[in-house]
This record gives structure tokens, C-alpha cells and sequence, in this order.
């Protein structure tokens, strides 16, 4: 436990130190100052005003952003230092392969949820200066959405970069996942489903296994209690899982999938040829 907080807290501080963790939080920063900037926050929109629109419209941005950013950090953890011959150093040192592994990766998870949560706390400080209502049921469930979502994605990033063998390589198949799961997997492959004649349920079983679109549903899903936004396939998600049982799908589903991305990187990670 020791060397895995001490593995941690080194990828923290080198974190700190590098221009990308610089640029992500001014990202979002600016992205919560832009929103206050529009007056998203004294809008009305189907009924609803003050920080639940700003934080809707807070999180359909962060889904974007956020697992672009996870992964195109984080595929350098291994591979880079595979690549740099950091691991010769490392197995010199008394410390496992499992707290350095495990240590990168809550590490990472610090440093790239720590700029997210604070804009949101920023967000919420300025509506109780502004005398808005804050819906803490709301901000307690999208920043469990923000936890899974970066966790997921953080998970994926150190399976491909277990994988990779250089971290160019491992930037380039993490950018060809994110593109796969943002615009693939939504428009062109589902359309093509579409086209072939499979059921409904069918169609939104292949785009709920998306991480992103699940993300998306979920956040529209507290905003929007019907799913207006949804249309008719608001009927599937709503008659087979109902409001309660999608928001529980939306928090453990990307949770285990990046656990279990996380595990299958570690397992191939101390199979490898380490050096």
C-alpha cells in the first residue's frame, strides 16, 4: 500500500508539472465561465432555469472532452515508459509491479477529476451568490456520472497503452477509440442497423454498450424525466429499465467496464516483455 500511494503520488506530481494538465483545467475552467458569461444560468428552457440547465448543458461538453483527454494522457503511462526504458530503473527498485500499475492509475484518476469537480464546485458557489437553488440530487448524480465516465475511460487508456508497444502508437489507437465511440458506433454503425431491419430494442441494447451514449442518456435522463429529447426510443430505455433502474445502469456499467479494461492491462501488463 505504501509504494502504491507513493507511485501515485509521483504520477500526481509529474502530472502538475506537465503544459497538458495546465491546458485541461484552463479548458474547463474556461468552459464554466463561458456558461456563466451567456447567462445560461437566469434561462428557461422546457421549465427549468438556474444551475440544473448550466449543468446539463456543463456535462454534454465534458463528454466531449473529458475521455479524449483521459485517454491521450493517459495510453503515455506505460508505453511511454516502456519506450523511455524507464522500466530497466524500474525493476531495480523495490517496488511491485502491482503498486506501480495500480498507483499510475488512481494517480491519474486524481489529477485528470480534479479539474472537472472543482469547475462544478465553482458552479455551484456562484448560483448561491447569484440566490439560485442548487439540486443537490442533481449534483450528486453527475458527479457520479463524472467519476464513472473518467474512470471508464482511464480504464481503456491503460489497456491500449499495455498494449502498445510505443506511445505514438498508443495515441494514435486511443484517438481511433474515442472516434469510434463518439461518431462510428452512433451514426454510421447504428444507421446501418437501422437499415437491415433489427428491432428497436435491439438498435439501443448496441448503443447503450457505449459508454458515451450512456453517459449522454443519463444526464438528459435527470434534466428530462420523460426523455423528450429521446424520442420514440425513450419508450425502450424507460419500459425496460425505468428512471431509477437507467440511472443505476449509467453509474455501474462504465465503472466495471473500466475495471475490468484496467485488470485485462494489468494482466498483460506483468505477462509482458517489461524491458
Amino acid at each position: 500500500m505504501k509504494h502504491l500511494m507513493l507511485t501515485a503520488l509521483a504520477d500526481i506530481n509529474e502530472s502538475l508539472r506537465s503544459r497538458w494538465f495546465l491546458i485541461y483545467s484552463l479548458i474547463f475552467g474556461g468552459i464554466i465561465v463561458a456558461l456563466f458569461m451567456t447567462g445560461l444560468t437566469e434561462s428557461r428552457v422546457m421549465g427549468f432555469t438556474g444551475l440544473s440547465r448550466l449543468l446539463v448543458t456543463y456535462l454534454q461538453i465534458t463528454m466531449a472532452i473529458l475521455p479524449v483527454f483521459v485517454l491521450l494522457t493517459t495510453v503515455r503511462s506505460v508505453a511511454g515508459d516502456r519506450e523511455a526504458g524507464v522500466f530497466e530503473y524500474l525493476l531495480s527498485l523495490p517496488v511491485g509491479l502491482a503498486a506501480w500499475y495500480w498507483g499510475k492509475m488512481i494517480g491519474r484518476f486524481i489529477v485528470v477529476f480534479l479539474p472537472v469537480i472543482l469547475a462544478m464546485i465553482l458552479a455551484m458557489v456562484w448560483a448561491s451568490l447569484k440566490g439560485a437553488a442548487i439540486p443537490w440530487m442533481q449534483v450528486f448524480f453527475y458527479t457520479g456520472f463524472l467519476i464513472v465516465l473518467a474512470w471508464c475511460f482511464l480504464g481503456i487508456g491503460m489497456l491500449i497503452s499495455s498494449l502498445a508497444r510505443s506511445a505514438d502508437v498508443a495515441q494514435g489507437a486511443a484517438f481511433m477509440v474515442w472516434l469510434f465511440l463518439l461518431l462510428f458506433l452512433d451514426l454510421i454503425l447504428l444507421g446501418l442497423i437501422i437499415r437491415q431491419g433489427m428491432p428497436p430494442e435491439g438498435v439501443i441494447a448496441i448503443a447503450l454498450a457505449n459508454p458515451l451514449q450512456v453517459f449522454r442518456t443519463a444526464s438528459i435522463l435527470l434534466f428530462d424525466t420523460q426523455l423528450v429529447l429521446l424520442g420514440p426510443a425513450a419508450y425502450v430505455i424507460l419500459d425496460n429499465f425505468g428512471r431509477t433502474g437507467y440511472l443505476i445502469w449509467a453509474l455501474v456499467y462504465p465503472a466495471v467496464l473500466g475495471g475490468v479494461c484496467a485488470w485485462i492491462g494489468y494482466w498483460l501488463f506483468q505477462r509482458g516483455d517489461l524491458p
